[in-house]
C-alpha cells in the first residue's frame, strides 16, 4: 500500500508547500496545540489564526483559563461557530490545572480521559505537540487515502481501518520502525488533502502523488454511493442558537427575553428550541429574577 503514497515525495511537497500557521512553532506547549486543535473542529484554519493568536497570549497556561467564568470564554469564542468547543475546553482547563499541574498529558489514553477531548484530538496533540508516531486522521487525510490508495472519490464512513490505513503510510526505518519524520508526514498528508487534494476539487496536476495515485489510474471514476449532504446554515437551529448567543456575548450582563426575541424574529418556536438547547447545553442559565445570562454570569 504503501507504494500509491511516497513518504518522501509527501515530505518533499511539504517542504515547499507548508503554510505558515503559528501554532506549527516549534516552540510551543502542548496547551497552545490543544488549543488549536480544539478551534479548527469543522473550522478553517484561516479562521482559527487571529483567535488562536489572541487566546494563547491571554490564556497562556490552563490555569489562566480556569480563572475565568465560562461565559467569558464563550464570549472570547465569538464567531468561531460549535460554541460547546469552548465550554469543554474550559472544562479541560480546570483538569489540568488542578490534576496536572497545568501540563497537558502527552499520551493519548491520558488525553481521552479529559473533558471535551475526542480520539482525533488526544491523536493530534501526541503526535504535533509531542512528536509521538501515532495515526491522525482527519477528514482531509481519509480523502487523500481514499482516492490515493483505494481508488475511490471520496471517503466511506469513518472508523478504525482509517488509523490502520494511515499508520501503514508512515515512513519506516531499516528497522521497520515509525521513522523520526513520522509527525512532519503526518501533517503533510492533511495539508495535501486541505490545499490540493480537497472534497470540492481534485488538482491532480498540482499534487505530488499524481504518478502513484490508485484514483488517477483508474480514471477517476465518479462517487456511487449515496449523495454526499451539504450542510446548510442559514435559517437552520444553529444560526438561531448563534443570534441568541450574539446578543449575550455583546452584553456585560444579564438581559431580559424581550433582547433575545428581537435577535431572531422569523420563527418563535425555533427560537424557543433553540434557547431551551442553550440552557441545556449550559451555554447561558436563567437568574432568579428570569433573566438570561452567559454561564457563569448570572
Amino acid at each position: 500500500m504503501t507504494s500509491s503514497v511516497p513518504p518522501a515525495t509527501v515530505l518533499d511537497w511539504f517542504g515547499s508547500a507548508e503554510r505558515d500557521l503559528p501554532w506549527r512553532s516549534t516552540d510551543l506547549t502542548g496547551w497552545h496545540v490543544l488549543i488549536s486543535e480544539i478551534m479548527l473542529q469543522q473550522t478553517p484554519a484561516a479562521r482559527v489564526i487571529e483567535p488562536w493568536t489572541r487566546w494563547v497570549e491571554r490564556w497562556p497556561t490552563p490555569s489562566a483559563m480556569a480563572a475565568e467564568s465560562t461565559g467569558e470564554v464563550v464570549r472570547a469564542w465569538g464567531k468561531l461557530g460549535y460554541p460547546r468547543r469552548a465550554m469543554r475546553l474550559h472544562e479541560c482547563s480546570k483538569v489540568l490545572a488542578d490534576q496536572y499541574d497545568d501540563v497537558v498529558p502527552s499520551d493519548v489514553d491520558t488525553l481521552l480521559a479529559l473533558p471535551g477531548i475526542g480520539d482525533y484530538t488526544a491523536r493530534a496533540v501526541a503526535c504535533f505537540a509531542y512528536g509521538q508516531s501515532v495515526p491522525v486522521v482527519d477528514v482531509n487525510v481519509r480523502r487523500v487515502i481514499a482516492r490515493a490508495v483505494h481508488g475511490r472519490q471520496h471517503p466511506g464512513n469513518p472508523g478504525r481501518r482509517d488509523l490502520t490505513d494511515a499508520e501503514a503510510l508512515f515512513p519506516r526505518t531499516a528497522d521497520g520502525d515509525p521513522a523520526p519524520e513520522t509527525p512532519r508526514f503526518s501533517a503533510a498528508l492533511m495539508e495535501l488533502g486541505a490545499l490540493v487534494c480537497t472534497a470540492r476539487e481534485a488538482r491532480c496536476d498540482e499534487c505530488p502523488l499524481e504518478p502513484t495515485c490508485e484514483w488517477v489510474r483508474l480514471g477517476r471514476p465518479e462517487h456511487e454511493g449515496p449523495a454526499r449532504k451539504v450542510q446548510k446554515f442559514e435559517g437552520t437551529d444553529r444560526q438561531a442558537r448563534g443570534r441568541l448567543l450574539d446578543v449575550l456575548r455583546g452584553t456585560s450582563g444579564p438581559v431580559e427575553r424581550a433582547a433575545l426575541d428581537l435577535a431572531w424574529e422569523r420563527d418563535p418556536g425555533q427560537r424557543a428550541r433553540a434557547l431551551d438547547s442553550l440552557l441545556v447545553d449550559g451555554l447561558i442559565e436563567l437568574t432568579d429574577d428570569g433573566l438570561f445570562a452567559l454561564a457563569g454570569e448570572g
